[in-house]
C-alpha cells in the first residue's frame, strides 16, 4: 500500500470513526481562536475554554483586548501556564490586529505568520477553521499518529512533517483529519500511555502498531 493508498484508507475510516470531529477551543470570532490557540500551547483546550471566559468578559472585543495592560491579561491567563510570554503575545497581536487590520484577521497565510505569536500550527487552523482554506495542522497528535501509523518516516519536526503531508493529503481533506488525528490520539492511540490498539479502528493498517 502506498502512502496514498494509506491516507485515504486512514481518512475514510476517522470519519466513520469521529463524524462531528472538530476544532475543541471554543471560539465564535476569527480573532478568539487567534487568542485561544495560543492559550492552548502546553495546556489543555478544556482548561484554556474556561479561562477566556473571564477575559472575554473584560475585554470584549479586538480594541479592547489591545489596550488592556500586558500585566491584566497575564494575571487573567495565568493558569494556562507560560502567563508572561502567552500574555505579551496576545497583547502585541491584537495591537497590530487594530492598527494594521482594522480589528479584522487576515485571511492570508503569510500575513497571519506576521502576527506575534502564531506559527505555522495557529496559521493553519486559523486558515483551515475560520476561512475553510486547506490545511494542515501538525500539533503533537497530528506528528505522532503520523508516524506511528507510517504516513511520515521517522519525522519530527511540524513543518517536515506539514510538507510530507501535504504530498499524500487531498487538500479538502487536511484540515478535517488533522481534527480526527486529534480525537484518536486523545481517546485511543495516546501519548502518556500504551496505545490502545485492541480498540483502534486503524490496527490493521498502522505501521507500528503497539509502538509507544
Amino acid at each position: 500500500m502506498t502512502k496514498k493508498q494509506l491516507v485515504q484508507e486512514v481518512i475514510e475510516r476517522l470519519k466513520k470513526e469521529y463524524p462531528d470531529a472538530g476544532c475543541t477551543l471554543d471560539y465564535d470570532q476569527a480573532w478568539k481562536l487567534l487568542v485561544s490557540v495560543r492559550l492552548a500551547a502546553q495546556c489543555t483546550d478544556a482548561r484554556v475554554n474556561v479561562v477566556v471566559e473571564g477575559l472575554y468578559e473584560k475585554y470584549p472585543d479586538v480594541e479592547a483586548l489591545a489596550a488592556a495592560p500586558v500585566e491584566d491579561i497575564e494575571r487573567i491567563v495565568r493558569p494556562c501556564g507560560l502567563g508572561n510570554s502567552k500574555a505579551r503575545d496576545i497583547s502585541a497581536c491584537m495591537k497590530l490586529l487594530h492598527e494594521t487590520y482594522h480589528d479584522q484577521v487576515p485571511k492570508t497565510f503569510d500575513e497571519l505568520m506576521t502576527l506575534p505569536g502564531v506559527g505555522r500550527k495557529s496559521a493553519n487552523l486559523i486558515m483551515g477553521d475560520v476561512f475553510g482554506k486547506p490545511a494542515i495542522v501538525t500539533d503533537t497528535h497530528c506528528i505522532r499518529l503520523s508516524n506511528r501509523i507510517g504516513l511520515v518516516d521517522n519525522e519530527k519536526d511540524p513543518k517536515r512533517v506539514e510538507m510530507a503531508l501535504w504530498k499524500i493529503v487531498p487538500p479538502e481533506e487536511g484540515n478535517e483529519l488533522c481534527h480526527r488525528l486529534v480525537y484518536h490520539g486523545r481517546e485511543v492511540c495516546t501519548a502518556r500511555t500504551a496505545p490502545y490498539c485492541e480498540r483502534c479502528c486503524l490496527a490493521d493498517i498502522c505501521k507500528k502498531k503497539g509502538v509507544q
